[in-house]
């Protein structure tokens, strides 16, 4: 099939950047949306033109890295899949493709659809662990965890950090990534011990990095290729609030209007 592709080019983070139109022709439908790209940047090098800079690794759903928003909408708008899980019979011949990289503050270009994800490992590195020795690996019945709570927790920690929560929220949003990996830890035994300061410490760093408030629109939960459910958002606003009324850890300082989580979720 035939295509017509409208894709994001910037050079760096000073570019206005723009749209550029490509024409592309005999398009397998058994190719994958990452194939087709390559199709696409091979015929560029070709012709001595800069090829497109889009990220990818695994290719397979796990990693996270290749997220774009195609159409309008992250990953391309097919549930629970990932941009490098799309595949070409999904479009018809002729149809005209619009591809560009996540919109958000927390998120800066850094060339064409690659952006620029180091604000998630930095609220990672604020709360999203757990820092209590616990020795070696010990037997996998030694910790007793309720099957409930241990099936939420293996839920919530599917989240694979690709953004397009971010870039579905018309806020900008990262509550649901912040929320998943919080929720992951403080569903578990080991976590409990630091479960407020953790919320505390990964809220602020969230908030520090300029994303957005949640307005409860929901478009994160349908765009989450791991099809992430907002609830972890209501139990991230309990652990917050639990660790503003005992006040734990060190906090970043007086907020002006109070907390910017939704309390709904």
């Amino acid at each position: 099939m035939n295509l017509t592709l409208h894709i994001w080019r910037q050079k760096d983070r000073k570019d206005k950047g723009r749209f550029v139109t490509y024409q592309l022709k005999d398009i397998s439908t058994h190719m994958s949306f990452l194939e087709m790209m390559d199709t696409l940047n091979e015929e560029l090098i070709n012709r001595g033109e800069e090829p497109v800079a889009f990220e990818h690794d695994c290719r397979e759903g796990i990693c996270g890295s290749c997220g774009t928003v195609i159409n309008g909408m992250p990953h391309g708008g097919q549930p629970g899949t990932t941009v490098c899980q799309l595949h070409m019979r999904y479009y018809r011949d002729g149809d005209e493709i619009t591809i560009e990289p996540w919109r958000a503050k927390g998120f800066p270009v850094i060339k064409d659809l690659v952006v620029d994800r180091s604000a998630f490992d930095r609220i990672m590195a604020a709360g999203g662990f757990i820092s209590a020795r616990t020795g070696s690996a010990p037997d996998a019945n030694a910790v007793p965890v309720p099957k409930d709570a241990a099936e939420k927790a293996m839920d919530y920690a599917e989240c694979i950090g690709c953004g397009a929560c971010v870039a579905a929220c018309p806020n900008g949003a990262a509550m649901l990534f912040v929320a998943a990996k919080i929720s992951q830890l403080g569903l578990l035994p080991q976590g409990q011990a630091e479960r407020a300061i953790r919320a505390k410490a990964m809220v602020e760093a969230m908030e520090k990095e300029g994303f957005g408030a949640c307005t409860n629109y929901a478009a994160c939960e349908k765009a989450c290729p791991k099809e992430i459910s907002i609830s972890a958002i209501a139990r991230m606003n309990r652990d917050y609030h639990v660790a503003m009324l005992v006040g734990t850890g060190a906090s970043s300082g007086k907020r002006e209007g109070g907390s910017r989580i939704a309390e709904g979720g």
